[in-house]
């Protein structure tokens, strides 16, 4: 894919290098999408109100989020229905907003009926809300919330969220925000240090508390080194480091790359099976033999661009009928395994049945590694059919749904009738529109970077407005002829309603701009 940088004219950095958040949207027309908000509101009952009742979504979605319009109705429509429902859980509380994980009740929840398990996936997806104390409370709250102290449940999952954190500062640039934070999250970082290192310098976690119980790996005792809470760890090093810059800490900037260099090292020699070309568990905290199962862990560390080009090869996997590739999306465990989905149906089990939460990871993983570099092992087109797969499984009884987990096979939602099922709030899916679809890529410096990961003839047309980014408001339009937004050909960006830059293909796109 070509890769195109252009420097914007003077007179249009001068036009919004001085500005802050623009009146709204320059392309779409807000009212055009609130059809969507209305059948939502309909399409059943309101099980339960938080800050935000349905009969104030639409203003609040208007108020919120950017706006995304294509020619495929139903990305168009989870789009919107997943905004909607995220709103569902923002939870008013004496010390803040909070978001939830379930919209009712759970007796293993700590206060407000928070769980941390999606803790880093909420922080990714609701950097692109305009309104951002939601978040900022919500954070404050894990880890002041407790006379001062961390919330008492906030470790009881594996996390990623000082990842998470220093991603929402490449969106919003609050650095501030972010620097306030440091000592909160080398707090919790020395903790799973703690708790969790083991004499191999490798980390382990059990199923549950990587909120992924009864998986084909491990169990919900098993003390395993699993791809997971390594890598976040790796992650979380790394964003430390970052934001230590930030801070102008220097030494604790190099500690913590070196921490991050380590763990590296130890994840691609230790947790990587040659025999089955892929990252996998390993026993008994690291000290024992592979667990021999491909699970979907084992993209994780490409969420955090820490495997190397010479993997690629376990890509593979989600194209083959006999690795993850299903009917309604991608499986969590290899298909061609002997134990796949033998763990009994509808216990939370990870043993096969597609989760929203790893597709979540799997495709953010894969939309990294597509812009790292050129890869034979993914195209755009791998990359748009899993996720139109993500988009046809969000459906259930013929209305938008959201659950926990689903047959692979049948599409069916295994908890869809129950109450504790809907709204299910434990992934992300407009980030991958806005960031790996649309092609935004988070940048902490004055680049505009846009690469659609959308197959060439697929869409002759798309338009994300109304982002809200580095406090200004973005617009990326693709317009193959010109004739759907009247805004010229090609693939576009405005910044405040000015264009700063096009090409006429679909094609990768940096864009030079001062603040």
């Amino acid at each position: 894919m070509r890769f195109s940088i252009l420097t914007c004219s003077i007179l249009s950095l001068l036009a919004f290098s001085c500005s802050r958040k623009a009146a709204g949207p320059t392309v779409l027309k807000t009212a055009d999408f609130e059809k969507h908000v209305k059948y939502f509101n309909t399409m059943e009952d309101e099980n339960k109100v938080n800050a935000i009742p349905d009969s104030e979504s639409w203003n609040w979605m208007k108020s919120n989020i950017p706006l995304f319009d294509c020619p495929q109705e139903n990305f168009r429509e989870i789009y919107y229905y997943r905004w909607w429902s995220f709103r569902k859980h923002i939870h008013q509380t004496p010390q803040g907003f909070v978001f939830t994980e379930f919209i009712v009740d759970r007796n293993y929840a700590d206060k407000y009926n928070m769980i941390s398990c999606a803790l880093g996936h909420h922080i990714y997806e609701g950097r692109w809300l305009h309104d951002q104390r939601y978040l900022n409370d919500y954070v404050h709250v894990w880890f002041r919330g407790n006379e001062g102290g961390r919330m008492k449940k906030l470790l009881n999952f594996s996390s990623w969220t000082a990842d998470a954190l220093y991603n929402r500062y490449k969106v919003n640039q609050d650095k501030g925000f972010l620097t306030n934070m440091l000592p909160d999250l080398q707090s919790e970082y020395a903790q799973w240090e703690k708790d969790r290192k083991t004499e191999t310098g490798l980390f382990w976690q059990t199923d549950v508390k990587d909120g992924m119980e009864e998986s084909l790996s491990g169990g919900r005792r098993e003390q395993n080194a699993r791809p997971t809470i390594n890598s976040y760890m790796y992650g979380n090093a790394k964003a430390i480091a970052a934001i230590s810059e930030l801070a102008g800490d220097g030494a604790n900037q190099a500690v913590y790359m070196a921490k991050a260099d380590t763990i590296k090292s130890l994840i691609i020699n230790k947790l990587w099976n040659p025999e089955h070309a892929f990252f996998e568990t390993v026993k008994k905290r690291g000290n024992g033999e592979f667990a021999q199962v491909r699970e979907a862990i084992g993209y994780i560390p490409w969420y955090f661009d820490l495997a190397e080009p010479d993997k690629d090869v376990a890509w593979e996997q989600v194209s083959d009928p006999k690795g993850f590739a299903a009917p309604y999306g991608l499986t969590t465990a290899e298909r061609r395994h002997p134990e796949f989905r033998s763990h009994g149906c509808c216990q939370c089990e990870w043993d096969g049945a597609v989760w929203p939460f790893a597709t979540a990871q799997t495709l953010t993983a894969m939309a990294n590694r597509m812009n790292l570099s050129e890869s034979k092992h993914l195209t755009d087109t791998t990359y748009f059919r899993q996720l139109e797969r993500y988009v046809e499984s969000q459906y259930h009884r013929g209305r938008p749904y959201i659950g926990e987990y689903l047959d692979e096979t049948t599409g069916y939602w295994l908890k869809g009738d129950q109450e504790r099922s809907r709204y299910y709030n434990h992934s992300t899916f407009n980030d991958l529109i806005i960031t790996g679809l649309v092609g935004l890529r988070p940048r902490a410096d004055d680049i505009i970077e846009v690469n659609p990961l959308l197959p060439a003839g697929k869409w002759d047309w798309f338009c994300l407005d109304n982002v809200l980014y580095h406090g200004n408001i973005l617009t990326i339009v693709w317009d193959k002829d010109g004739t759907r937004y009247k805004k010229g050909v090609g693939l576009t960006v405005f910044v405040n309603g000015k264009k700063v830059g096009s090409v006429p293909t679909l094609e990768r796109l940096a864009i030079a701009y001062n603040k």
